[in-house]
């Protein structure tokens, strides 16, 4: 409790009297129940031993797994567990993604696959996949629309434990917990906006799976195209990133960690100001002086962001927007986003600026707003915008 308090900034007391106030229970009430809410969901929809899921979900032994279940169901974890017709393959585990419609995948899709790192990610047949890292090693991950309302997401990981975390870094990933019907009430007040959340309904933004990935992949991005920028992205990646032992279609590497592009030397064909810029950039994220967190400000990340050479607003917000998943992140400077807004505030849009700025980058064609249908479909923008 202490070191959550210190995190969000405020006393642990206060912690205790917002969840109260808000949620009508104490943050280890929550907590209790969010493990037991993750281990139903392994026990449903996995075959996982019930010791793993146990561990996956949180609980420091199987006699409290066993206890919490029966106080809160009345019922053992093994007699929750369904029957199912077959048991998925060793080190493999399906996982349902669920988010409420309308839900644009084919607009996400096309957006990270024009954006993809050749060897650490790629997107097939409307399946995306990526290399991943655990404690025990590598593994790898693939998502695709499953028809029902929801993503199914495949893990394959030699630690079964970071089950669910890899479950919410995917739902960041892939933005599965916004309330589109909610956005689209509040931008479709402005009439530049409502042709284009008429054509594109359920738009998401796109997250990251890690920011430090995500905002080298921006800084690479500046001032070249989108494709250029993949380009640089795998010279990096097959440079300083590390094997896989597994033969996956498109999988060779992990993504570099931040201590090994800090001493790099990026013989990658970009400048030698950019090479140092990503130098002192991962020094900075390695250090812990920049971090990741679901409780940093958003507003104090972009402001260290920007104090490193090199780095200025666009890529300072756009990080923000996609790495921190933080609605209200607007990349102003961003050359399609200036030519239709010219003129026009956008302070109206709040908070929800970064929803604004997807549906913009999808509907504008050479600087203007375009929502012309083909074959009674919205037009389909992969790489417009957004580096």
């Amino acid at each position: 409790m202490d070191a959550l308090a210190e995190r969000l900034g405020i006393g642990s007391r206060h912690l205790r009297r917002l969840f109260l106030e808000h949620l009508g229970a104490t943050p280890v009430t929550v907590a209790q129940t969010r493990r037991l809410l993750a281990a139903k969901k392994l026990i449903d929809e996995t075959a996982l031993p019930l010791t793993q899921v146990a561990i996956a979900s949180g609980f420091g032994s199987v006699r409290r797994f066993n206890s919490a279940f029966l106080a809160t169901w009345g019922r053992c974890p093994r007699d929750m567990r369904r029957s199912r017709e077959k048991t998925p393959a060793s080190g493999s585990v399906t996982l349902e993604l669920r988010y409420r419609p309308p839900f644009d995948w084919d607009a996400l899709i096309g957006f990270i696959s024009a954006r993809a790192t050749r060897g650490v990610e790629s997107v097939d047949d409307d399946v995306y996949r990526r290399t991943i890292v655990t404690r025990n090693g590598p593994g790898w991950l693939e998502v695709r629309p499953s028809g029902k309302g929801a993503l199914e997401l495949a893990v394959h990981s030699p630690d079964s434990t970071e089950l669910l975390a890899v479950n919410s870094r995917v739902r960041r990933m892939f933005d599965l917990d916004a309330d589109p019907q909610a956005i689209a009430t509040h931008l479709r007040r402005d009439p530049l906006l409502r042709p284009l959340l008429k054509a594109r309904p359920g738009l998401r933004v796109p997250g990251a799976w890690d920011g430090f990935e995500l905002a080298v992949r921006a800084i690479l991005g500046q001032q070249v195209s989108v494709a250029g920028a993949s380009t640089l992205a795998a010279r990096l990646v097959e440079e300083s990133g590390e094997p896989v032992p597994f033969d996956i279609a498109g999988l060779t590497h992990t993504f570099p960690e931040p201590a090994t592009l800090a001493r790099a030397d990026l013989n990658i064909g970009i400048p030698a100001a950019r090479a140092e810029t990503i130098r002192q950039f991962a020094r900075a994220v390695a250090s812990g002086e920049i971090a990741f967190d679901a409780a940093v400000d958003s507003r104090a990340f972009q402001e260290k962001l920007r104090s490193l050479p090199g780095i200025g607003p666009w890529t300072a917000e756009y990080v923000a927007m996609r790495a921190l998943s933080d609605p209200n992140a607007f990349p102003a400077t961003d050359l399609v986003l200036k030519r239709a807004c010219a003129g026009r505030e956008t302070e109206s849009w709040q908070p929800w600026r970064a929803y604004a700025a997807m549906h913009i980058w999808q509907g504008t064609k050479d600087g203007r707003i375009d929502v012309l249908h083909v074959d009674g479909k919205p037009r389909r923008k992969t790489a417009a915008g957004g580096g």
